[in-house]
């Protein structure tokens, strides 16, 4: 703290015990001491209040470091996100446009149940326009 020397204590105790009085210096002794002591102890709590507040501003600034990476990753995610939900829109609308024309296929090409499924399925289609015609043509001449 202070760079006092023995010799420098010597001449300042025969000093404070001339002017104080031997019956005095204990008790002044005694009060200078508590008031180092007081003192040492508000320098070491004002050093210790300095070093969390640096701490506590060093904690601040890498929280902000760390919300700020955190939104750029979530930004990035979002971003791939939306670029595979193009890509699987786009490949969705191709597969849908390939579907919606079938491919021409021989009768040739197909099993024989499926060649008779199809028939029956025809037989059908025909008969119901069959039976929805003179329906249709009735309806106006009653």
């Amino acid at each position: 703290m202070f760079d006092i020397g023995f010799s420098e204590l010597v001449v300042i105790g025969l000093v404070a015990l001339i002017v104080i009085g031997p019956e005095r210096l204990p008790r002044v002794a005694r009060t200078v001491g508590a008031l180092l002591g007081r003192f040492q102890r508000y320098v070491n709590d004002v050093k210790s209040e300095v070093r969390r507040e640096m701490e506590i501003e060093d904690l601040k600034k890498f929280q902000s470091q760390l919300t700020d990476q955190v939104r750029e990753v979530e930004h990035t995610i979002h971003r791939e996100l939306r670029s595979a939900e193009d890509v699987a829109r786009t490949t969705l609308d191709e597969v849908a446009a390939d579907t919606s024309t079938p491919p021409a296929v021989s009768e040739a090409d197909l099993p024989a149940a499926a060649v008779t499924e199809v028939a029956k399925v025809e037989t059908q289609t025909v008969e119901a326009a069959a039976d929805a015609a003179p329906t249709a043509k009735s309806g106006p001449a009653a």
